[in-house]
């Protein structure tokens, strides 16, 4: 465990996510994590994590509700490190297509795609959602594969991917069926489609990954 002096992380609360599991796992590596929707809590943070498990269209619009959206931009926009997971990285693109056409926070080039009939290398169809462990290829260094070895397996659940206009921010991919980004860095703003909390000793050493950028 990071013996750290218990830095100051917000977990953005918009309605939507597994926060206390979030919480839990960043208090465990030595943050001071709370979760909130105070935009000037937000703003005071040392870092920012946006969690999230549900739909597209009615996470933007809970942030939209809670006068959210300019809040994250101008983190994003500052040097404070700022991590979205699952959904919370697919709210940082452009737009998505899950459940109809719906406008992102536009913080990274990107779109949101669905995972479109995956097959396995034999030839089966493969179940959407894509839930449960799988692998992870370091596509690029990153602080947050520290330590991290290359066998090492992540916990997924989701039924859309993000596809970046640039491939130069994708750090890491997976591959079920097809291959997708599992991870991408733009400066000081992280994303993981895996639930780093959900993924025990090595989601942990993530989560420890990014709390030494600050």
């Amino acid at each position: 465990m990071i013996e750290s002096n218990k830095l100051n992380v917000a977990i953005v609360d918009y309605g939507v996510g597994n926060l206390f599991s979030v919480k839990h796992a960043c208090n465990s590596v030595g943050m001071q994590a709370s979760i909130t929707f105070d935009k000037q809590e937000i703003l005071s943070a040392d870092a920012v994590i946006l969690p999230g498990v549900g739909a597209f269209g009615n996470a933007i619009e809970s942030l939209e509700k809670l006068d959210l959206v300019y809040v994250l931009k101008d983190i994003a926009t500052s040097s404070k490190p700022f991590v979205g997971i699952c959904l919370g990285m697919h709210l940082l693109m452009d737009e998505s297509e899950e459940f109809g056409s719906h406008q992102g926070l536009g913080i990274i080039k990107g779109s949101v795609i669905r995972l479109d009939n995956p097959v396995s290398i034999s030839g089966k169809r493969l179940k959407v959602p894509h839930v449960g462990w799988n692998d992870l290829f370091m596509a690029r260094d990153c602080i947050l594969w520290e330590n991290i070895p290359e066998d090492a397996l992540f916990y997924y659940v989701h039924s859309f991917q993000v596809h970046c206009a640039s491939d130069d921010i994708v750090m890491g991919k997976c591959i079920y069926g097809t291959e997708f980004t599992s991870a991408i860095q733009q400066e000081n703003i992280y994303g993981t489609q895996f639930h780093p909390e959900k993924s025990q000793y090595y989601g942990l050493e993530v989560l420890k990954n990014f709390i030494e950028k600050i």
